[in-house]
Order: structure tokens, then sequence, then C-alpha cells
């Protein structure tokens, strides 16, 4: 894998609402682990709203273990988790795969993808963990310090993507 690649998504979609289920399911992926903040709501709302609920809900009776694996802390985990029920992971550490490996739904990594809006945490850690890497466009601008810093280097990564890629 050359050296930009590491970071490229497999998929790229504009939002958690656009995951192509049925290209999945015949990929055999069965698990979904997915990031929080501003991959499924922005990373200053404490609770996912209602299409979010309603999405996890779905995406588990078409029979996809669900999982989040966020950097962010145990509260903060806890509580955006407490309507949607899905394994959670606090301090997951992305880009490393100690977590992922360890607490990955029963599922194995060639059946489960990972779902993220940045490429230096999620999309390095679905690769590393050897996932089927899903990007989505952050949901806002809003972000940390420490993602607002890197927002201009994955830009130059995905700028390099689309070109590849062509989309």
């Amino acid at each position: 894998m050359a050296l930009l690649e590491r970071f490229f998504p497999d998929i790229y979609v504009k939002s958690v609402f656009e995951l192509p289920l049925e290209d999945l399911k015949k990929l055999g992926i069965r698990g979904l682990v997915f990031d929080i903040d501003n991959t499924v709501a922005p990373f200053d709302v404490a609770e996912p709203d209602e299409e979010i609920v309603e999405l996890f809900a779905f995406l588990r009776k078409e029979g996809f273990k669900l999982c989040i694996l966020s950097n962010n802390t145990k509260e903060r985990v806890q509580l955006f988790n407490r309507r949607l029920g899905a394994l959670a992971i606090h301090k997951g550490g992305k880009p490393g795969i100690k977590k992922l490996n360890r607490e990955i739904m029963g599922t194995t990594p060639k059946t489960t993808a990972m779902v993220g809006d940045q490429v230096f945490t999620d999309m390095w850690c679905g690769h590393r963990g050897g996932l089927l890497c899903i990007m989505t466009a952050p949901i806002c601008n809003r972000d940390q310090l420490i993602t607002k810093v890197k927002r201009g280097a994955e830009r130059q990564v995905m700028k390099v993507y689309f070109k590849k890629y062509g989309k």
C-alpha cells in the first residue's frame, strides 16, 4: 500500500444515511464500527438526534452488529450511546487498533467496516485492523482544536484520493 493510500477510504459517502447496505452485505460485512464526532453527530452535540436513533435501529433490523469507537471520554460515549444501545468503546486510541481488535462484536476484520470522517484516525485505524473503510464527509465545520489542525492535511490527502478515483 502506497504511503498515502493507507489513509484512503475504500468507500466514500457524503453521510451515514448513504451507506451502501446491499453492497456491504454482498461483501460479507456484518459489523459496523462508527466514529461519533462529526460522523454521526457534531462533536458538541451530547446525544443522537431521532434520525440517528432510527438509523441504528434500522441497521440492527438489517442484521448489522453495531459499535461506537471513539477517542472521546467515557462520559461522552456513554451518554451518546444511551439511546443507541451499541457496543460503546471510549478512549479508543485511534489510529491504534488495540481496542478495535479486543472488542470487535464477534465479527472478524473481514466482516467488519469502519465508518468515520477522518483519514488520520478512522481510515488509518480501519486499514491497520484489516477492516473495510467507509469515509463520510464531516457533518459540520465545528471541530475540536486538534481535529481542526489536521483538517488541512486531510483535505490534501482527499484531493489525491478524489483525483485518483474520480469522485
